[in-house]
């Protein structure tokens, strides 16, 4: 039992059926949605995405199906890491760095953003190595 509290799940539907591959479509709601006033004050966002399992059971799936998809909890919490964390760290010691050390206000944005541009780079040229870590499943 501890074990499923620890998998973060979502309810979708089967857009499409590859060669490995199961295409989903989720519900991606902000946190105003479960609100009982969303409604009211019109800041309830949702959006709908579309997210490609692999899976070796392809072919159980069906087009318009129901499904689940799920993650391990402790893997979103690296991926908000890798997507939020170290880039604002980044960037703060950039900018707090530069600052200390007297340089123009210009000179600081202009590190920051290179800084951020460059952790991105570096993301983007090692996502092969990133994805292994992040294991979706689905289910019926």
């Amino acid at each position: 039992m501890a074990k499923l509290e620890r998998i973060a799940s979502h309810d979708g539907i089967v857009k499409n059926v590859g060669k490995g591959l199961v295409a989903v479509e989720i519900a991606s709601t902000s946190a105003c949605a479960a609100c009982e006033a969303h409604a009211k004050c019109g800041f309830a966002e949702s959006k709908n995405k579309t997210i490609e399992v692999p899976t070796k059971q392809w072919s159980e799936y069906a087009e318009g199906e129901h499904v689940t998809v799920n993650i391990d909890q402790s893997r979103g919490l690296l991926a908000v890491w890798l997507a939020y964390v170290l880039p604002a760290v980044c960037m703060l010691a950039a900018i707090i760095g530069l600052s200390a050390a007297g340089a123009a206000e210009w000179v600081v944005a202009v590190v920051a953003l290179a800084v951020l541009a460059i952790y991105v780079v570096i993301l983007y040229l090692y996502r092969t190595k990133v994805e292994k870590h992040f294991t979706l499943t689905i289910t019926h």
